[in-house]
């Protein structure tokens, strides 16, 4: 999760969020380079005076014409690449559905009978040493790494967000209507997110948490659930 003084994003623990970093850092450089010139220019038609063949040149005016085209393109290509990646998963390993109430979670693992729990933010007052306010809820999302993962997405009063930002996941809960992600963690963890819309009075004490462990341990959770 994230520092109290960090600047940048959280440590990724997805493949979609690590090229989501990365494309913000190439924009971000794009964007740098792009100042820096017209700074530069700025700063040189207050010093100097442009003459008439600089001001009517037809080189200065392609110049200028093809290198929005080309920053676009540089822009274009990896954001097209992260489309596609966050296309639909054909062949999930675990398909979870996730429903926002006011102002908890549902969580249905639709692959095995009878899996079913609600997750509440754990109160101040019941919360263990060590762990974070506000943020740690009485039952978390137990998924296995490595594994891709499809969570449908869908709300049974008012809109929520299921948002992850580790992983790169947000996703609008809305009354009568599924939306679906999905995506797959690298590491072993726990990650935590928070309702992203302003669903009502208990908007931020509606937190989620996803723990990450090896297949094993999560064969022996989901079994004992089940039981």
């Amino acid at each position: 999760m994230a520092n109290p003084s960090q600047l940048g994003f959280q440590d990724a623990s997805s493949p979609i969020m690590e090229e989501l970093v990365e494309f913000h850092d190439h924009a971000l450089m794009v964007a740098l380079a792009i100042c820096s010139l017209v700074l530069y220019l700025l700063a040189l038609m207050l010093m100097e005076k442009l003459s008439s063949n600089t001001v009517d040149a037809q080189e200065v005016e392609l110049i200028w014409t093809i290198l929005p085209a080309i920053v676009l393109i540089l822009l274009a290509l990896p954001s097209l690449q992260i489309l596609y990646m966050m296309d639909e998963l054909d062949e999930p390993d675990l398909t979870l559905k996730a429903i926002g109430h006011q102002w908890y979670w549902t969580y249905e693992y639709t692959d095995f009978k009878d899996l079913t729990f609600d997750s509440y933010m754990t109160p101040t007052t019941e919360l263990p040493p060590g762990h974070f306010r506000l943020l740690e809820v009485d039952h978390r999302l137990v998924i296995p790494m490595e594994s891709p993962i499809r969570i449908i997405v869908t709300a049974d009063d008012v809109l929520h967000s299921w948002a992850i930002p580790t992983l790169g996941v947000k996703t609008d809960a809305i009354p009568g209507r599924l939306n679906q992600t999905s995506f797959i963690t690298t590491r072993p963890g726990i990650f935590y997110g928070q309702c992203s819309e302003i669903c009502g009075a208990n908007h931020s004490y509606m937190p989620i948490v996803v723990e990450s462990t090896p297949l094993t341990h999560f064969e022996n959770w989901s079994s004992m659930l089940s039981s």
